[in-house]
């Protein structure tokens, strides 16, 4: 190698891009962060009042069925006829065709509040991803940045918003980079997703929003062989639990827009079926994010059917168009589940949900890094070594199945192996690596509204 002035040259112009790119991140990251923040915190404290107001009156639920009515209203009035959701945030990343609405984040902020308002059983983190990538798609148009880089904001706003509503910065972050594409990290957004939510996280301390975090006293403090045999053992059932869910709730999802053509019928009997649940039960532990239950389960205390009837409740609440979110919801499911086969295989059962919440996780949304800090973020790291092999386990025995239809898979979890398909379909062949063999089974998941 010469040391010639050309070679200098080039030397200084690089250092000169690093650095433009790095300050530029930088000073993108404390706007997104900020925005992201206080928007996040004008969530949390919208949905934690609107919970509250549902648990003092109880009979508000009734009118879940015409709060239904209003929000698809809403929507169309605003114009968006086809609402892709999360999907489309996920799409639009990949994609310059699938273009985020700029009026998407009041939209789904308003109709999440009015969800959670009267009793839909959906979370708050779905909402997030929508709220934050509509955010950034709106601030890469303000300053005409090129499509790369609104694709970067898109992760940061996701990033923030996710961290403001969960205080877990570094899931936050991570989430939004390993979401998109399984099997690829997008590390060029690394640190503006980073600093976006750390920024974002630290404004919703400085307002005194109060986040959920767990101290589990049943954490195992030796790791042994049997211990090891039972992590694993739960860690299959999470992984199939997880991928029956996702079936779950596309299967609901379908039959829906099957049997109600018109959305304004179909949400309409959806908040009927939701109503009818309530009073047969005669409980409202399903209404909502049912975060007191996930606390009661991370203390040893489950009920042995919550897990199913919370699937249930949540399938007909975004099958028939409410808004909201699923990731909340998983963790109930996750932790109840846990909670209750924890204690049949021996575990201790506040330990079991824990894990049992971090492998459902996993299992549904396939981001097996993201589910690891997710751990640590909100348990300590003190069993990390557990919740790493239930992670493991779970990431590769989920199958091809997520939440989200747009995500995808873009290497085999069973070989390093190309495959490049979408989450939810069904594999023809023995090779999931076979392209060929492959029939898609999901439809388009717009909502169609009749005229």
């Amino acid at each position: 190698m010469e040391f010639t002035k050309e070679y200098w040259v080039n030397c200084f112009s690089r250092c000169v891009r690093y650095a433009t790119t790095f300050f530029k991140w930088i000073v993108f990251s404390l706007i997104m962060g900020t925005i992201c923040g206080l928007v996040g915190t004008a969530f949390h404290i919208c949905v934690e009042y609107a919970t509250g107001f549902r648990e003092n009156n109880h009979m508000i639920i009734y009118f879940l069925p015409l709060a239904g009515i209003v929000i698809v209203f809403i929507y169309r009035i605003c114009g968006i006829r086809h609402s892709k959701g999360t999907n489309l945030v996920i799409g639009s990343i990949r994609s310059v065709e699938d273009e985020i609405p700029s009026r998407m984040a009041p939209l789904i902020f308003i109709s999440t509040v009015i969800t959670h308002l009267f009793g839909g059983s959906s979370g708050r983190e779905g909402a997030a991803l929508q709220i934050g990538g509509s955010i950034g798609v709106s601030i890469g148009k303000l300053f005409k940045l090129d499509d790369s880089d609104k694709h970067i904001l898109t992760l940061c706003g996701m990033s923030a918003v996710f961290s403001a509503l969960f205080g877990t910065p570094i899931t936050a972050a991570l989430f939004s980079m390993e979401v998109i594409s399984i099997g690829i990290l997008y590390y060029c957004a690394f640190v503006p997703c980073l600093f976006s939510s750390v920024i974002a996280y630290a404004i919703t301390k400085k307002l005194h929003v109060v986040h959920d975090h767990y101290n589990i006293a049943g954490m195992p403090t030796s790791v042994d062989v049997p211990l090891v045999i039972k992590v694993i053992g739960l860690a299959i059932l999470c992984a199939v639990l997880s991928s029956l869910f996702c079936i779950f709730m596309n299967v609901v999802h379908k039959l829906f827009r099957k049997y109600f053509k018109n959305q304004y019928v179909r949400v309409f009997a959806g908040g009927v079926m939701l109503v009818l649940l309530n009073i047969i039960l005669n409980t409202t532990d399903y209404n909502g994010t049912g975060m007191n239950i996930i606390a009661q389960a991370l203390n040893g205390e489950a009920k042995p059917t919550a897990f199913l009837l919370k699937a249930l409740f949540t399938a007909i609440t975004i099958g028939c168009g409410f808004r909201g979110g699923e990731i909340v919801p998983s963790f109930f499911v996750g932790a109840t589940f846990g909670c209750a086969m924890g204690g049949l295989m021996g575990l201790d059962p506040g330990f079991a949900a824990a894990l049992g919440m971090v492998c459902f996780f996993c299992g549904v949304v396939n981001c097996p890094l993201t589910s690891l800090f997710l751990s640590i973020e909100l348990f300590g790291a003190h069993g990390i070594l557990l919740f790493t092999i239930g992670c493991a386990v779970s990431y590769m025995l989920s199958g091809y199945y997520s939440l989200y239809n747009e995500q995808k898979i873009i290497y085999s979890k069973l070989r390093p192996h190309y495959v490049n398909l979408y989450t939810n379909q069904e594999i023809k062949t023995k090779e999931p690596g076979f392209l060929e063999g492959l029939i898609r089974i999901r439809e388009d998941d717009s909502d169609d509204i009749e005229e």
